[in-house]
């Protein structure tokens, strides 16, 4: 589809899905609590696997046509490695908190503005390693390391950044050479294997109104995908994505609200350093565009 560069419209729904996304986390961060995390990833993806070939049906050429790649190997890798950040994101709401964990999982565009000249041969300039550095600062703030409040727990959001920026990467790498379509479909169908073959050995019983929680999510996870995939439809992603921000935003209420957490000076201060970093990138990315 012909993008539309309707910029209101995209960033009102990339809001719109950072309400969705921070409202899944919560519920992943409830049920991961209470049930195994391997089991409530698996559940999550057997309906975004459903999902992302509902949408392949309807391209031209149906699901053959989406599931056509000349680097299977790369695009499993993909939906592997998104598989088990997803499992180590829940894990650390579980073990920090949504604040904590979000705080220091938005340096990811940092990690991938940083790793995207070894991993893709893009050139990255002074300025841009001087907004990965400041970001460096602002997730150190976070961290607190050498002092009384350090947890070294703090490094699992980290991870999860990391595994995210490389999949972020790869995502581009892959894009070179295969369409949005059939990278979608591989990253819910590999996925869910991938959870299924895991999840499946860690099946526990869910309480009824558990139930109701689990359909939540993955209505949600669905909702946040959709919207997404509408977001970029309406306007450029340079334009829109400063405006996913606001993910850290909402979690954070949430975490205030429903999970009595605290919202640290520190934390406040080192998120501000990493989202300024993180806008100041896509300025200049937009700026050399």
């Amino acid at each position: 589809m012909s993008q539309k560069n309707n910029v209101n419209a995209g960033i009102a729904l990339m809001i719109g899905a950072t309400i969705v996304f921070a409202l899944q986390d919560g519920i992943s961060r409830h049920l991961a609590g209470a049930y195994n995390t391997y089991m409530v990833v698996m559940i999550r993806y057997w309906f975004f696997a459903a999902f992302v070939i509902a949408l392949a049906a309807r391209v031209p050429g149906g699901v053959r046509a989406a599931s056509q790649t000349s680097q299977l190997g790369l695009q499993i890798f993909r939906g592997v490695l998104l598989a088990a950040e997803i499992c180590v994101a829940v894990f650390s709401f579980t073990i920090l908190g949504l604040i904590e964990s979000q705080a220091i999982f938005i340096c990811y565009p940092l990690l991938i503005a940083a790793l995207s000249g070894p991993v893709l041969g893009e050139k990255v300039g002074w300025r841009r390693w001087a907004a990965i550095g400041v970001g460096c600062i602002g997730v150190l703030i976070i961290l607190q390391p050498g002092s009384g409040v350090f947890n070294p727990l703090a490094v699992v959001p980290l991870i999860s950044a990391l595994m995210f920026a490389v999949y972020g990467l790869l995502t581009r790498y892959a894009a070179r050479r295969d369409s949005t379509a059939t990278s979608f479909f591989w990253t819910g169908v590999a996925g869910a294997i991938t959870m299924t073959a895991v999840g499946v050995w860690f099946w526990e019983p869910m309480a009824s109104g558990d139930w109701f929680w689990m359909a939540l999510l993955c209505v949600s996870g669905t909702l946040g995908h959709w919207l997404l995939i509408k977001c970029y439809e309406m306007a450029e992603a340079s334009a829109v994505q400063p405006f996913a921000y606001f993910h850290l935003m909402w979690s954070a209420i949430l975490g205030i609200t429903i999970f009595h957490e605290t919202l640290r000076p520190a934390v406040v201060l080192g998120a501000g350093l990493v989202i300024a970093a993180g806008l100041f990138t896509l300025w200049r990315e937009r700026r050399k565009g």
